[in-house]
């Protein structure tokens, strides 16, 4: 980015038209995803590849469900990611449940 368009990002939060340089780059971000939502759907794809986010926020990171996410990850040839609990952890989730039914 050139020094005068920096120059002018600084001029915008100088004038109060945003409270800061990270609001302004947050706004900067939402209008180029609204503009090429197919970054959105990379970007969900990369951060799931990565072990950066599970399954259901991968989906909600490409604004589609965790059943089309699953579809896209198939396209892509993207294995599914299955976390392994161990003994204990299940066992606590099913007194967990169990608790809830009684």
């Amino acid at each position: 980015m050139s020094k005068t368009m920096l120059e002018g990002l600084d001029i915008l939060v100088e004038r109060g038209v945003y409270l800061n340089r990270e609001e302004l780059i947050n706004d900067a971000l939402r209008a180029l995803l609204r503009s090429k939502p197919d970054l959105k759907r990379r970007i969900a794809l990369e951060l799931y590849k990565v072990k950066k986010v599970s399954l259901s926020r991968a989906a909600e990171i490409c604004g589609v469900n965790i059943e089309d996410f699953k579809e896209i990850l198939k396209e892509e040839g993207v294995k599914i990611v299955v976390p392994q609990l161990g003994e204990e952890k299940v066992d606590e989730e099913v007194s967990e449940i169990l608790k809830i039914a009684q």
